[in-house]
């Protein structure tokens, strides 16, 4: 029989190295970096509705494991780890869009993704892309 953890349990025995908020963070910063080229602190913010300072604090966080460059009163870069990471987020968020809008035609939320996106493994993620290309 299976091992039960609770949630925190579980995240703690992953070995995964971004929290959800660390998750929503990266792929925002990436989706700026597509549409604009430039990624400020007051964008991100704006985007992700926290306060500056609350945005600065999180991307120094995510400089700190290699996923981003943030030279003091700068814009933020994406490191090739970062852009790595970000690509897979960005697509994970569209298949489980996608996936939700064809399940639940105009009962679709995005508000679920959000929820759902940080708990679901990539072959599950692979399984549910392939499953969309075939319906």
């Amino acid at each position: 029989m299976d091992e039960f953890y609770t949630l925190n349990g579980y995240r703690l025995k992953s070995n995964y190295f971004l929290t959800e908020a660390q998750e929503d963070y990266l792929e925002m910063i990436y989706r700026i970096y597509l549409e604009k080229k430039i990624v400020h602190i007051k964008d991100i913010a704006n985007n992700l509705n926290v306060k500056n300072s609350s945005a600065s604090k999180m991307v120094n966080k995510l400089k700190d494991k290699n996923l981003l460059i943030f030279p003091k009163y700068k814009d933020v870069t994406l490191t090739e780890k970062g852009v790595n990471e970000a690509k897979y987020l960005l697509k994970r968020h569209m298949i489980l869009t996608n996936f939700f809008k064809k399940l639940n035609g105009a009962d679709y939320k995005l508000e679920l993704v959000e929820k759902i996106e940080h708990f679901v493994d990539y072959k599950t993620i692979e399984n549910i892309d392939n499953l969309l290309k075939k319906m």
